[in-house]
């Protein structure tokens, strides 16, 4: 008995070791963690119960079969995060690059089964060079049984997906297919084809922070919600970020005691709109004073900023946030704006999060690049998503709320639940001046001002709006948390169901 258990520990040394002392002390020196030092900073201590830990590759080309470590370059399994279930995967760089290979995609792909039968969140660490070579289509179909995996997950458990090191070719795809995606600055990218092919195909020359680093993902791209600094505070966030989120489509929202006073009354918002209809704001003041402590978990908040996203708590229950931020581009929505906001709107819908969407919106941006890159069918995206969602929604329209963009922005005609207004609000189909000089067109400055004057007192306040139904409150900014937070109890028990169809055709 003895030897036999002297055989289990010699064979789990062996796995944690992964390749060797020094291809760890190579990943040290890159400032990375090894695949497991990530699971110990992600997970609760002690929590990490591992599978398929002795798994070898089954490749007997090029040599292969005298390389066998057992792991074969990812570390699986599950574990809790605050005491709450998660299956983890973590690509380990020190074993043949953290290559996929056959043996290591059924590792994956356990997992993730797992995760589906049992609901809780899927969460791959990935750091790899991508397909392993040596094995060829085996490798690919390894990657295409992982990505079939992520599509039936999707909308069933939460994904998320931490770059923390190479990620490129078709390994990509699969983190695009999760739900979000953190990197980590300087160390991970992620690109279809890597600089070297971009410069014999095209003749660009890029480096690979350029092409597809963790900055270039999070503002231009928008592939990518957030970049961190390092490793650690990547896996910590993904800690705080766990928590705001269900374990499954079918799991109660979770709850976090709070002592922030649900009718907390904020006067500072009384004055938060400028006296002049021009002058921006910053709205994450707003979102700040109304949820739980403050604590607002912003996605993407280097790109599209004239619309921001995120996760709070009201009464300490989730709530995902909208909202149109004035200090970019005017609040204006524009292609990637509206991609960013629909993706949310419908990853807050599939797994029941309660939406809140503070409204300031001058329109759409106009402009020939926006309508050649088809604004029409990006904005389009965002309408859909948020008419398609049955999950409670809460409107609050601060200043302006013009045109299609009014329309768009959960308003009560796309089933929004309750729609309120800040005395400030102005809901109309365009701003003043612009209408006045389309109907009164040819008359003259004096007539124009007038006639301008004479809209804005009709049109520049919430009333008519309400008058028709289309408001159902006009309250005041300082009681904005605690009418939310009402509304919220009130909607628990909300049931609305769209007609039965195989799966919608959103606008791609």
């Amino acid at each position: 008995m003895s030897s036999t258990m002297l055989e289990l520990e010699k064979r789990r040394e062996a796995a944690r070791a992964g390749g060797g002392q020094k291809r760890i002390d190579a990943q040290h020196a890159k400032g990375k963690l090894t695949a497991r030092e990530r699971l110990d900073v992600l997970l609760d201590h002690g929590s990490f119960e591992e599978l398929d830990m002795y798994v070898e590759h089954n490749c007997v080309d090029f040599g292969m079969e005298d390389q066998i470590i057992p792991g074969d370059g990812v570390v699986t399994g599950s574990g809790t995060i605050n005491g709450r279930l998660v299956f983890v995967f973590s690509q380990d760089f020190t074993v043949f690059g953290g290559s996929l290979s056959e043996r290591h995609a059924q590792k994956i792909c356990k997992i993730m089964d797992m995760a589906l039968k049992v609901g809780a969140p899927v969460i791959g660490l990935n750091d790899s060079g991508g397909a392993r070579i040596q094995e060829g289509v085996a490798s690919l179909g390894g990657y295409a049984e992982v990505f079939q995996r992520n599509v039936l997950a999707s909308g069933v458990v939460p994904q998320i997906s931490l770059i923390m090191g190479p990620c490129a070719g078709g390994a990509v795809y699969s983190p695009a297919m999760t739900d979000f995606i953190f990197m980590v600055k300087d160390s991970s990218y992620m690109f279809v084809t890597g600089p070297d092919v971009v410069k014999t195909v095209t003749n660009e020359i890029v480096t690979q922070e350029e092409l597809g680093g963790a900055v270039t993902h999070t503002t231009k791209s928008g592939v990518a919600d957030v970049a961190f600094d390092n490793d650690i505070e990547a896996l910590l966030a993904a800690r705080d970020f766990v928590d705001f989120l269900p374990a499954s489509n079918r799991a109660a929202l979770p709850e976090r005691s709070s002592d922030d006073p649900w009718d907390r009354i904020e006067h500072s918002l009384d004055t938060l709109i400028p006296p002049s209809a021009n002058m921006p704001y910053d709205m994450h003041e707003l979102i700040a004073k109304t949820v739980d402590e403050g604590d607002f978990f912003e996605l993407q908040p280097a790109h599209a900023g004239n619309i921001l996203i995120g996760f709070g708590r009201i009464e300490g229950r989730t709530v995902g946030i909208v909202a149109n931020q004035p200090k970019v581009l005017a609040g204006c929505l524009d292609i990637n704006s509206s991609k960013k906001a629909a993706r949310f709107v419908r990853f807050c819908d599939a797994f029941d999060i309660p939406i809140v969407t503070f409204v300031d919106v001058p329109g759409f941006l106009p402009g020939v690049g926006q309508e050649h890159s088809g604004i029409i069918k990006h904005g389009a995206k965002l309408l859909f998503a948020y008419a398609e969602a049955t999950v409670p929604k809460i409107t609050v329209i601060t200043r302006k709320a013009y045109g299609g963009a009014y329309d768009v922005m959960a308003s009560k005609h796309l089933r929004g639940d309750l729609n309120y207004a800040w005395p400030t609000a102005e809901i109309a189909v365009m701003g003043a001046k612009g209408a006045v000089e389309i109907i009164f067109r040819g008359r003259t400055p004096e007539e124009i001002a007038e006639r301008t004057a004479e809209y804005e007192a009709r049109f520049a306040n919430p009333f008519v709006a309400a008058s028709k139904g289309f408001i159902d409150e006009v309250i005041q900014p300082h009681s904005t948390r605690r009418r939310v937070a009402l509304g919220l109890r009130k909607l628990r028990g909300k049931s609305l169901e769209n007609p039965w169809k195989k799966h919608d055709n959103i606008p791609l």
